[in-house]
């Protein structure tokens, strides 16, 4: 089922302005994930489009049917939240079969429809366990299955994976990813996890105060962050943007000297960015690299992030970089971080400006 949000402003009272005019269109059957910081109004929108929110102005359309003014129970929309919300007094069978008790579903048949997705979900042993009794990762199935049950439209995921361990996150994303897959309903995710929303989803909208500031697949919003918001937001290690100038065929950049692609007027102020997992590092000086001296070692398991200090003509510039396991230098020591051709990011302001 499709969704389409056109206008969608959501202003709290005392003026605090949630949601800023958003368009979205979100395909039929698609995972597609809602990121950002916390504040950035990606609950608010999820909110909206299950009904919980009433927007100030813009439109909601479900299936090419505006559901704007309808209340939740008429949107056919299941929504998993962040504490799962499963009813302590009932057990695992009553807490999925809720749904179908409220829509006055006969109770045999809602509970064969309970005890068939409990099966699906590996439930079937904790049907008569009440949620204290389960783990947290066994809570979050029974959250879905609850979901599930009532064969909505749309599934609306409220960072349902945040309250599990590091270990049950990487299960539940991999299970979760699949049960989407098989089932094809249209799912919308908010996460503030970049790693869960590019593993998850088709494809991601970034957001900040209450605006989409891109929209794209996973490898697109990864490789051509479109503002230095998204560069900076994205990856497992924060792009390195380091401010520069053009100086004809050349880049000036926190001390390095680089070639300039075609195209940018003599003398503008840039913003160069190039990710830590895309530079290499040197012991011996090179014109094409940003100087500096070896401040922090961060082991990453198979491989170890460098940060260097005091490149450029500041000397309090920051640059990391990416090594291989075994190949880190001695913290204190000079080293020489080497963009690699092809993969730097060139902004002005905070546009991306190449490649264009």
């Amino acid at each position: 089922m499709t969704i389409s949000l056109h206008g969608l402003t959501k202003v709290f009272p005392g003026g605090a302005r949630a949601l800023d005019s958003l368009d979205l269109d979100i395909g039929e059957g698609e995972f597609f994930a809602l990121l950002g910081p916390s504040g950035c109004g990606k609950t608010t929108l999820l909110r909206s489009i299950a009904g919980l929110e009433t927007p100030s102005s813009g439109t909601v359309s479900i299936g090419g049917a505006d559901v704007t003014a309808l209340p939740p129970g008429r949107r056919d929309v299941a929504m998993v939240f962040q504490d799962y919300a499963l009813f302590p007094h009932m057990d695992v069978t009553a807490n999925i079969a809720y749904p179908l008790r409220i829509q006055k579903v006969p109770r045999s048949r809602r509970e064969a429809a309970a005890a068939e997705v409990a099966g699906r979900l590996s439930l079937s042993e904790l049907l008569r366990r009440r949620p204290g009794q389960l783990s947290g990762g066994q809570q979050q199935r029974v959250a879905l299955a609850r979901a599930i049950a009532c064969r909505p439209k749309v599934f609306l995921f409220d960072e349902p994976l945040s309250n599990l361990d590091a270990r049950l996150r990487l299960e539940a994303r991999t299970f979760l990813k699949r049960l989407q897959g098989e089932l094809g309903v249209t799912t919308v995710f908010v996460t503030h996890d970049q790693g869960e929303a590019l593993a998850l989803a088709h494809r991601v909208a970034v957001m900040d105060a209450g605006r989409i500031t891109q929209v794209g697949a996973p490898a697109e919003i990864f490789h051509r962050p479109a503002t230095t918001f998204v560069a900076s937001f994205i990856g497992s290690t924060p792009m390195n943007l380091l401010p520069g100038k053009v100086a004809g065929d050349a880049l000036h950049v926190a001390g390095a000297v680089l070639p300039a692609p075609p195209g940018l007027p003599d003398g503008e102020e840039i913003v160069y960015g190039v990710r830590p997992e895309y530079a290499d590092l040197s012991a011996a000086p090179r014109d094409d690299a940003f100087p500096g001296t070896v401040a922090v070692l961060e082991n990453l398991g198979t491989s170890t992030l460098v940060t260097l200090e005091g490149g450029g003509d500041d000397g309090d510039l920051l640059v990391q970089v990416v090594v291989p396991e075994g190949e880190e230098p001695p913290a204190g020591t000079a080293a020489w971080a080497v963009p690699r051709p092809g993969r730097a990011l060139i902004y002005h302001g905070d546009r991306l400006i190449h490649p264009a």
